[in-house]
């Protein structure tokens, strides 16, 4: 299966053995595992894996209330209904009892309400220290009762290792050697406007006061590019970009015109002038800011990414980005207020002395109204007119959320091998699963 490229989603060119196995392969794999199995397996195997993916997404998270513990023991509840389907296809007929791991899943919903969210704590991290703590022990044993003296032995240890950051604090006693190397010096700080960069990281933490979602264009516009309305229409194979833009500025000097009175609604003639030779400048990504204490954070729990609609990305395909906007209904909750685009260019123009940053969408639309039965993700296709065109709208910058992840539906169907990547993966498909296992904040707002 060819994903489209998303920050921090890895990409399994040749496919993945499970020879040379790690933890980073598990968690990059677990992002784009489910839709990949759908139609090739049994639909109550794909349930187990759903359940189980739900229960991981769902104790990672950093905040966890009475809700969210109701929610962990259905997911551990589902899943031990589920994960029979094993038993009786022959992949596990001695059941599931000598796996530990699984088995401590039902005892996380009663740890955490007494000793708080894990937010991200491995349950494995002892295992690392089982060579120290428990076979040198064992071996300096007499092997006779040996529980006792691992035990003293590792008290003798741990004061022997306070003992010497006491006396190298103290200055009396030469730093130990360490064998890892060096830490790479510090990148050298970024120009301004160099937000299209490849070099720059596509998503991670950032330290900056508490917002629940903010996004900006890049610093500067893209260089050689045509900033004439119907010039840049032609190069971004646009067509409708003049009209598209009026009905923009209807809706912006019209923000409370009521549903079937909106810009796309009323005449043309009706909507705002804009001359065929304004100045239009386009930029090649936007910069999206939000709070995502469950995942790796900034100190304000806040995290960014970039979202990208540019012709050649890094001298190859085109990459056109999809994101989350915010839609009208206040009261729902989760993906139901959610709406989903795909981005085809950033602009940004003046009109009356009035900056107006907007993006170009191409819009998909929900395919019924509740997730997937087997995966729990939502479906969407992307929305076409009569003649089978793009439905397009411009809208403002600030009517976008973050960046949306799109796996396409296969079903039982085999990938196409030819002229298929994920560079074109948005164009090949039908419909579309949103991916809530991307990372751990999509999982919060796309449930």
């Amino acid at each position: 299966m060819a994903t489209t490229p998303f920050p921090g989603l890895r990409q399994f060119h040749e496919g993945r053995g499970f020879k040379q196995w790690t933890g980073n392969d598990s968690k990059g794999l677990m992002k784009v595992y489910l839709p990949a199995i759908v139609g090739h397996v049994p639909p109550q195997m794909v349930q187990a894996v759903a359940d189980f993916l739900e229960f991981c997404y769902l104790v990672r998270r950093n905040v966890i209330d009475e809700d969210t513990v109701a929610a962990i023991e259905n997911a551990i509840s589902r899943f031990h209904h589920s994960r029979e389907i094993f038993r009786t296809t022959g992949v596990r007929p001695d059941g599931f009892s000598p796996l530990p791991r699984q088995h401590s899943l039902v005892h996380y919903p009663l740890l955490i309400q007494q000793f708080g969210a894990p937010n991200g704590l491995c349950s494995s991290i002892t295992e690392s220290k089982h060579i120290v703590a428990v076979k040198r022990p064992w071996r300096r044993s007499s092997r006779n009762q040996p529980l006792g003296q691992m035990l003293l032995t590792n008290q003798r240890q741990d004061k022997l290792s306070a003992y010497r950051v006491d006396l190298e604090s103290r200055n009396l006693l030469l730093p130990r050697k360490s064998a890892a190397p060096p830490p790479p010096p510090p990148p050298p700080p970024l120009r301004p406007g160099t937000i299209d960069e490849p070099e720059e990281e596509e998503s991670g933490p950032i330290d900056q006061p508490y917002s629940q979602g903010d996004v900006k264009l890049s610093r500067k516009p893209a260089r050689k590019i045509p900033r004439r309305v119907d010039d840049l229409a032609d190069y971004l194979q646009q067509p409708q970009l003049w009209t598209l833009l009026r009905q923009f500025l209807y809706n912006q000097l019209h923000p409370d015109a009521p549903v079937g009175q909106m810009g796309r609604d009323i005449p043309i003639d009706q909507c705002p002038n804009l001359d065929h030779r304004h100045r239009v400048f386009l930029h090649h990504s936007a910069h999206a800011s939000f709070f995502a204490p469950s995942d790796a954070s900034g100190l304000g729990g806040m995290r960014h990414e970039l979202i990208r609609a540019v012709k050649s990305w890094r001298n190859g395909p085109a990459r056109y980005d999809c994101v989350f906007m915010e839609g009208d209904d206040e009261g729902e909750v989760g993906f139901e207020r959610l709406l989903v685009g795909r981005v085809f260019a950033f602009l940004r123009f003046k009109h009356q002395g009035v900056d107006y940053p907007c993006a170009l969408i191409h819009w998909f639309s929900t395919v019924g109204n509740a997730p997937c039965d087997e995966t729990g993700m939502w479906m969407v296709q992307p929305d076409l007119d009569r003649q089978d065109n793009p439905v397009m709208e411009v809208v403002h910058i600030d009517c976008l959320y973050r960046g949306a992840h799109l796996i396409g539906i296969t079903g039982d169907e085999r990938v196409p091998v030819h002229d298929f990547g994920p560079h074109n993966s948005l164009d090949k498909y039908m419909a579309f699963y949103v991916n809530k296992y991307v990372d751990y904040h999509a999982h919060e707002i796309a449930f």
